[in-house]
């Protein structure tokens, strides 16, 4: 029996859903909670009416979409991995934050990040996969 592709979408997929080739995704998709909190935030963040209401939209699809895997204790202690990498490519971590917080959450469950920016994981591949799309 064939191998199912699980990985975790990055926001930046979730986002740009309608632009992405479905074939480039994997089989089975989660996002993490961090995602879902990046989406809250975009509607407050909006400029437009009409840019608002799209990004409600799009929160609310997630939402009924996907069931967000949590930010855990696992993840957490998998962020100080995360974090430690990140330094050590000379990256600044902090301003990265829910990058590397949905990285930890991959870590922690072992599977791969599918990302539009795969730059922003830079230095990160000793411990997540991440997938260009």
């Amino acid at each position: 029996m064939p191998e199912v592709a699980r990985g975790l979408l990055d926001t930046s997929v979730v986002v740009d859903i309608d632009r992405v080739d479905p074939a480039s995704l994997p089989d089975e998709s989660a996002i993490a909670a961090l995602t879902l909190a990046e989406l809250a935030a975009g509607p407050h963040a909006a400029k437009t009416e009409d840019e608002r209401a799209r990004r409600q939209d799009r929160l609310q699809w997630a939402a009924a979409t996907w069931d967000a895997v949590p930010f855990g204790a696992e993840a957490a202690r998998a962020y100080g991995r995360v974090f430690a990498a990140t330094r050590a490519a000379g990256r600044t971590p902090r301003a990265r934050l829910p990058d590397l917080l949905i990285a930890s959450t991959a870590a922690a469950h072992n599977i791969p990040l599918y990302t539009r920016n795969p730059t922003d994981f830079d230095g990160l591949a000793e411990i997540i996969t991440v997938v260009a799309v």
